[in-house]
């Protein structure tokens, strides 16, 4: 489907999350490549023939990565030639002086940021494809499903980085941050929730809407391929991650 006009009543898509680039134990599980997971998952997104790749947090470690490693990793999106859509997690929150904030990342016609300049959606046209989250903007809890955007072009899906449960209780302390509940994934509307935080693939929610955990590469060697069919159920399947 790359590189080709993409019917209106079809689109697919690559789902990861949690490549915690620059962190020591993940470069050392891909050889010592730190730009390891983030070369396989754009692979599986060429081999699958993707339309987009979809990021839902936790890219990078922290946000103290080294900056030259940064701008490596925007070379590498801006390689894949097609659109990326990047939700910025807990480990790597919108902050200021973060590594999203880095004019590689700016640079890169085809990334999107979520909540770089206030972004909640971002509207592929082409592909009929309107993604939205709630990118981490600081290491504080918030509501990762919060305020859903509502759907704009045929194919709809929420990015959300945080720990599933069914019915959360946030005024139990203590207790996970970033929480995400059944309820709030029915909210959204959308066709599929793609998931982060994770380090398994996952599917939860009550089955209403299709909402999936992804996996960390270094530890499933796998990423989440969605099939997006007009008037019929999503379609998601493992691709593995291999060189």
């Amino acid at each position: 489907m790359a590189g080709s006009v993409s019917s209106p009543s079809e689109v697919g898509f690559v789902h990861s999350s949690d490549l915690h680039i620059g962190d020591i134990e993940t470069t050392r599980a891909f050889d010592g490549d730190p730009l390891g997971p983030l070369v396989l998952v754009l692979a599986a997104a060429w081999t699958a023939r993707a339309d987009a790749v979809l990021l839902a947090g936790d890219i990078f470690e922290n946000n103290r990565v080294p900056r030259d490693l940064a701008c490596a990793v925007a070379d590498r999106l801006a390689a894949a030639r097609i659109p990326v859509v990047v939700l910025p997690g807990n480990h790597d929150p919108l902050i200021e002086d973060g590594v999203w904030r880095l004019p590689a990342f700016a640079a890169c016609g085809n990334v999107h940021v979520l909540g770089s300049g206030n972004l909640r959606s971002v509207r592929l046209e082409r592909l009929g494809l309107h993604v939205w989250g709630n990118a981490h903007v600081d290491y504080d809890d918030m509501v990762p499903l919060r305020a859903p955007v509502r759907r704009a072009l045929p194919f709809h899906v929420a990015l959300a980085h945080g720990h599933y449960e069914p019915t959360p209780n946030r005024r139990m302390v203590p207790r996970p941050a970033w929480l995400i509940g059944k309820s709030e994934i029915r909210a959204t509307g959308a066709d599929y929730v793609a998931l982060g935080h994770w380090n398994r693939a996952t599917a939860v929610g009550d089955g209403a809407i299709a909402a999936h955990y992804s996996g960390a590469p270094e530890l499933m060697r796998q990423a989440n391929f969605v099939t997006l069919r007009k008037g019929r159920s999503p379609r998601v399947r493992s691709v593995v991650l291999e060189p």
